[in-house]
């Protein structure tokens, strides 16, 4: 089964721990806070925040009250942002990620399966936001009927 990496989870908790502060007086949080309580080590964090930076989902404040905030506001940040700064691209196999990976791909008749499945799962990462997992509530995709 795909799975998301503990760098991945981890991180994700992070940025759920920095938008349950976002826009209250004290915003910005240390590391320190977040490992306590989240349960995950600080030295993981540390590592952990450096793509959230880069790809400027986090920000920081030196000084007094100084910390991590969230660089936007959590209804505009999405699942599948912060999955891409931490996991890569998302993709399921290769060949979706470089056509050239693979030879085969014009005669393959798992392509058109792994690239709808792809896409069904960056649909659903691109519709959840921040404030969505905060609220405890995740759009859900529409039932269908198995085929």
């Amino acid at each position: 089964m795909i799975r998301i990496s503990t760098k991945g989870r981890y991180g994700t908790r992070l940025m759920v721990n920095l938008a349950r502060r976002y826009g209250s007086p004290k915003e910005a949080v240390v590391l320190k806070d977040v490992s306590g309580d989240e349960g995950i080590s600080i030295r993981y964090l540390e590592q952990i925040i450096i793509p959230l930076k880069v790809n400027r989902l986090v920000k920081s404040i030196r000084g007094t009250g100084g910390g991590y905030t969230l660089a936007r506001d959590p209804r505009s940040i999405k699942l599948s942002e912060i999955i891409e700064a931490l996991e890569g691209n998302c993709c399921l196999v290769e060949c979706l990620e470089d056509e050239s990976f693979c030879d085969r791909l014009p005669q393959c008749p798992t392509y058109p399966v792994w690239k709808r499945a792809n896409n069904i799962l960056r649909t659903f990462f691109d519709s959840v936001s921040l404030q969505d997992i905060v609220d405890g509530t995740p759009k859900r995709t529409p039932n269908r009927k198995a085929r």
